[in-house]
């Protein structure tokens, strides 16, 4: 045997014994474990394979989040920091242009952008090249015109063209921001450039003073910062030239300069609040504000009302400008809303007020690209959406407007899908926790089932009637609001697609996009309503169509009681009486008694309306077998009112209806919401009163004594009726109250409670102060009742906390004598009168208060 051999059998060998160790060890991996003279191949052939890609920065991994979710303030501001502390110009340009793209014509994103090529000479070119594009594609704000003109105070120095290039630049400032309230330093810098100016003649002179004037006279007139300041060096300029000119001059602006610096205080109160500081940056970088997308709490929704409080008052023209001057007040309004869009860009509201004003003033296309800017930032916007459909359809841009109705579906289906995921998910989350819980609550029932003597229906599993085990195991979740309520918004934009086909193309349209409703799985049963309605009121009164279309709707949405409410109206109003009860009939088995009620009532009011008195009992018998718990008189009193007027509940109940509106306004669909509250189907525990009060107490002498001390002084308003409350309380208690003992009960009733089975005994205070509860006392009673209603009231608002702090502090001066309990018979002659808040009568009237 030679020496390769023997080394071969001894390498043999030892493979042998380590593959006898792997088998007598316990196998945890069916990968075999490389020995320290076998690595394991595969590992190896992988490694050079599949190299490890290097871990992303924190940049990298930011932006990746930002390009799926771009609308994200924080985000950008954090990506804004990380680019600025790399100093990778290529990072800082991606950054600042997904930024641009996400919110553009942001001001402080457009400078912290330029701010990186303008110390270099080489990257001068970069920067007029976003100059150019910030400038002249976009809407130039007072921070980016003031970092342009300083730019081009640095690169323009020299040359014979020099100070007329800078001219016309300033020109192109304040022609655009003019107006703004920050706009002080373009102007001081304008003027102060044009007295710089050279002359050699005097002519040259002359039109250099006038130049300089016509600055000051447009400056003086506009409510900026300092323009005071700006006032002093004008009457300077004009004193130093000539004293007798000056005074004409001053006195003509006198006037426009004070409404000028009024209006600035004005100015000030609204823009404080509307333009808050940006954050402070975390390194050198300018300070960044962007807008965030509203939730409409309570911040927000004072924020808009700010904003459309200030761009109303814009618009109304506070510093008086003349009509011949009208180009001015077009060009601040202007200015302003450009503002706002910025500053607001996610709340439509803003836009759909700046298109309106654009469009009325006669700039269609510049209204029609506010619009498209709006929908670009706000893409599941529907009042900008449903605008600019219109403005297309004015235009009889037919095919635009197709297409925005469908690229608005395509938004909202993708926002319909993802709350459905998100929905979804919760509801499995849920069920998985409910599973595992039900699961071991039977391990816990099964571990207590060693107890000896137990039955085994007393060891069985907790029932699933329990309401744990329901929510937790069977019962499926309920519908989600928000995503009804979304799918029926969803609705809304197929409906108006079906009323802009039907007006701009005919009915063939609009039945072409119900077509596409029908196959969309989001649609809501309101599309098949509208259409069903389209093709009866549209096309010549088809019956037929229409119920067809209903029907259609019914095999979707059978469940929906409001949809079948719908359809059963249909059919009433065009006097199908067959189809309308056999629908009833029908359906009405499919729901529950908590959501059959508005069918029953529905059909009852056309029974009783339209039909026999034999079918109207009819119906109320089923009905009371369906409603137990209703009172027998609500159902009589429901059959014998019309509209809003109940005379039952008013005449003989005592109730008190509100008929402030038109009584035709409500329909036959009206309902009080005060008889239907009185009368529900849950009866309520009432707390009883005393029966010697009734549903409003008479007049007792001593008041009727009062008022006739009184009646050379009338009541300032006439009094109203009691409110529902203090009636309500009465009327239940007779009926549906409590069965304990009652004030006031005869006195075989109290013998019976005598001879009653002996029960545990309270103190007879404790019992008397539990049954009877709280006791509103006879004379709040009869004040309460004596108020006027809310609506009749036309005087000044009080507020609560300060009248509170009055009486707080009031000094009352003690009497000799107590106070009686009842009102005395007489007015008082002494003591402090209480307050007066009534009109005043004039000198000598004699009014000294109420009593």
């Amino acid at each position: 045997m030679t020496v390769d051999q023997a080394e071969k059998t001894e390498l043999s060998a030892d493979i042998i014994n380590a593959l006898r160790q792997l088998q007598a060890a316990p196998q945890f991996s069916p990968t075999p474990t490389p020995t320290p003279t076998q690595p394991n191949s595969q590992d190896m052939v992988a490694a050079k394979q599949e190299p490890i890609p290097p871990p992303q920065s924190e940049w990298d991994r930011l932006r990746a989040q930002l390009r799926e979710k771009p609308v994200d303030a924080d985000g950008w501001l954090k990506l804004a920091d990380l680019a600025e502390d790399s100093g990778d110009i290529e990072k800082i340009k991606d950054t600042y242009e997904g930024m641009l793209e996400t919110y553009p014509n942001t001001p402080s994103v457009q400078i912290a952008y330029l701010k990186h090529f303008l110390d270099d000479p080489s990257q001068f070119g970069q920067a007029e090249a976003l100059f150019r594009r910030f400038l002249l594609r976009t809407t130039p704000s007072v921070e980016l015109l003031k970092f342009y003109l300083t730019y081009i105070s640095r690169r323009v120095t020299t040359g014979a063209n020099a100070r007329e290039v800078i001219r016309k630049c300033y020109d192109f400032a304040l022609g655009h921001v003019g107006q703004d309230k920050d706009s002080f330093e373009i102007w001081q810098d304008y003027i102060n450039f044009l007295k710089a100016g050279e002359t050699s003649t005097t002519w040259e002179e002359q039109q250099k003073m006038d130049a300089v004037r016509k600055a000051y006279q447009q400056a003086v007139q506009i409510p900026m910062e300092n323009v005071k300041r700006l006032w002093e060096e004008y009457q300077d300029f004009e004193n130093g030239l000539n004293r007798i000119t000056a005074k004409k001059f001053i006195s003509d602006l006198q006037e426009a300069h004070m409404q000028a610096r009024t209006v600035l205080n004005q100015l000030q109160e609204h823009l404080t609040v509307l333009f808050p500081p940006p954050p402070p940056p975390r390194n050198n970088r300018p300070a960044i504000w962007l807008p965030r997308p509203p939730t409409f709490n309570q911040n927000d929704k004072a924020l808009v009302q700010r904003w459309r409080l200030y761009l109303k008052w814009e618009e109304s023209n506070p510093l008086e400008i003349e009509e011949k001057d009208r180009a001015t007040l077009l060009q601040r309004v202007q200015s302003v809303y450009r503002k706002a869009v910025v500053r607001m860009r996610y709340y439509s509201e803003i836009w759909y007020m700046a298109y309106a004003w654009t469009n009325s003033i006669g700039k269609t296309d510049e209204a029609n690209a506010l619009l498209k800017s709006g929908i670009d930032a706000n893409p599941s916007s529907f009042v900008l959406n449903f605008a600019y459909a219109e403005a297309l359809e004015v235009q009889g841009n037919f095919a635009e407007v197709h297409a925005t109705y469908e690229k608005f579906l395509d938004v909202l289906r993708k926002d319909l899908e993802t709350v459905e995921a998100r929905v979804n998910s919760a509801n499995s989350s849920n069920s998985s926790i409910g599973s595992q819980a039900s699961q071991s609550s039977l391990k816990d029932s099964n571990a207590m089932d060693v107890t000896p003597g137990l039955s085994q229906s007393q060891s069985q599993p907790p029932s699933q009637n329990s309401s744990f085990a329901t929510q937790a195991g069977d019962e499926k979740p309920p519908k989600s609001k928000e995503l009804t309520d979304k799918r029926t918004d969803y609705g809304i934009v197929y409906i108006m697609y079906m009323r802009f086909g039907r007006r701009a193309e005919g009915l063939k349209s609009a039945r072409n996009v119900f077509g596409k409703a029908r196959r969309d799985r989001w649609t809501p049963w309101e599309v098949y309503e509208a259409a069903a309605l389209m093709e009866y009121h549209c096309g010549n009164k088809d019956i037929q169509v229409a119920s067809r279309i209903f029907e259609k709707g019914i095999e979707t949405f059978a469940d929906e009681v409001e949809f079948v409410l719908r359809y059963l109206g249909f059919l009433i109003s065009i006097n199908d009486e067959n189809n309308a009860r056999a629908l009833f009939e029908r359906v009405i088995g499919n729901f529950a008694p908590e959501k059959a009620r508005p069918l029953w009532e529905r059909w009852a009011r056309y029974e009783y309306q339209y039909g026999d008195l034999a079918a109207a009992q009819k119906l109320e018998k089923r009905m009371a077998e369906v409603y137990p718990s209703d009172p027998p008189i609500k159902r009589f009193a429901e059959r014998h009112k019309y509209l809003n007027i109940d005379a039952i509940a008013v005449r003989d109940l005592g109730f008190v209806l509100g008929r402030q509106g038109s009584r035709t306004g409500g329909g036959t669909l009206g309902r009080s919401d005060t008889v239907q509250s009185l009368m529900s189907s849950q009866p309520k525990e009432m707390l009883p009163i005393p029966s010697s009060s009734g549903s409003k107490r008479a007049v007792s002498p001593e008041h009727r004594r009062r008022d006739e001390s009184r009646s050379e002084h009338p009541p300032k308003r006439q009094r109203a009726a009691s409110p529902v409350r203090d009636r309500e309380p009465h009327w239940r208690e007779g009926r549906d109250g409590p069965r304990g003992r009652r004030h006031n009960s005869p006195g075989w009733e109290r013998e019976r409670e005598r001879e009653a089975p002996p029960a545990p005994r309270r103190p007879h205070k404790e019992e008397r102060e539990e049954d009877k509860g709280v006791v509103i006392p006879s004379v709040l009673s009869w004040f309460i009742g004596t108020l006027p209603a809310p609506s009749s009231f036309d005087g000044p608002v009080f507020r609560t906390d300060d009248l509170m702090q009055v009486f707080r502090n009031a000094v009352i001066p003690a009497t000799s004598t107590a106070r009686a309990r009842t009102p005395p018979a007489a007015p008082r002659q002494g003591g402090r009168p209480p307050p007066d808040y009534g009109p005043y009568q004039g000198p000598g009237s004699g009014r000294r208060g109420r009593w």
